[in-house]
């Protein structure tokens, strides 16, 4: 699809959670009606925003620990989003400008700024697919990813704030599965959800609103966010709070004096690496 087709089909008519996202992170690629959503989302959970901005920190150190400590070089991050800079392959290439990233969404707007995601280093390789994590099938076996990723070779499996939007019903955990069978040891999940388990009157609300826009979601316990890990070997600290996954000097809110609260943040993260 060209980015002009794919600007006739931006459905404004609703709410998207990827514009939302872009609104709590302060971004300006939504429109009136993602803004109003959001705003009913921070109404609920003031929060939201912490959530976000930890949601993007964690990305970046679990994406620089694989890189230094555990050698990935190759990334496939699904559910993408709007870019918002440092974007992952920036993140990877500034400790290893070899690093290959392929991005996945099915978003249109997400596409139309999918340019942003194609300035690599030269040493480097990205590219987008647009693919439906909902049929994993489809996204491994797209042409674009076997030109930039070797998957004979250890690949990081980025999800970040994907997952509780694949309802139960959608078989989340066979989709992980699917992915991760498809890579071989030494590969690693990387993934971040959002969760009830510190303030659930409040998250009953949130998914009111993301329901009522058309999007379902399922925000998950503790529990069952590890479930994703199964047979992984997880990286200390293990399934943790955003804010408390090796929290280092070059955070977003390092420098801040008060951290947030494990409720302000509501997001469980974890990385594991597949023996």
């Amino acid at each position: 699809m060209s980015n002009s087709q794919a600007a006739r089909d931006i459905d404004t008519s609703r709410p998207h959670s990827a514009r939302m996202y872009d609104y709590y992170l302060g971004g300006k690629d939504h429109f009136d009606i993602d803004k109003q959503a959001a705003e009913s989302v921070a109404a609920a959970y003031p929060g939201i925003f912490v959530c976000a901005r930890e949601n993007r920190a964690f990305m970046h150190r679990a994406t620089r620990v694989l890189a230094r400590e555990h050698g990935i070089r190759q990334w496939l991050d699904i559910g993408t989003g709007i870019p918002t800079e440092p974007n992952l392959h920036q993140v990877a290439q500034s400790v290893v400008p070899e690093a290959r990233v392929v991005y996945a969404d099915n978003d249109p707007l997400v596409l139309k700024y999918a340019e942003r995601l194609m300035r690599s280093t030269p040493q480097g390789r990205t590219t987008y697919i647009e693919a439906d994590a909902n049929d994993p099938e489809s996204l491994l076996n797209a042409p674009e990813l076997a030109e930039v990723l070797d998957v004979g070779r250890p690949v990081a499996l980025s999800l970040n704030a994907l997952m509780h939007f694949v309802t139960d019903a959608q078989d989340p955990y066979g989709i992980v599965g699917r992915l991760l069978d498809a890579l071989p040891s030494g590969s690693a999940l990387a993934l971040s959800h959002c969760t009830p388990d510190f303030d659930p009157p409040t998250w009953e609300k949130v998914t009111a609103i993301y329901t009522g826009a058309g999007t379902p979601v399922q925000f998950r316990s503790q529990k069952d966010v590890a479930r994703f890990f199964d047979g992984l070997d997880l990286l200390e600290p293990g399934i943790t709070v955003g804010h408390r996954w090796r929290p280092d000097a070059q955070d977003d809110n390092a420098a801040t004096e008060q951290q947030p609260t494990d409720a302000e943040v509501s997001l469980w993260t974890g990385v594991g690496v597949k023996p």
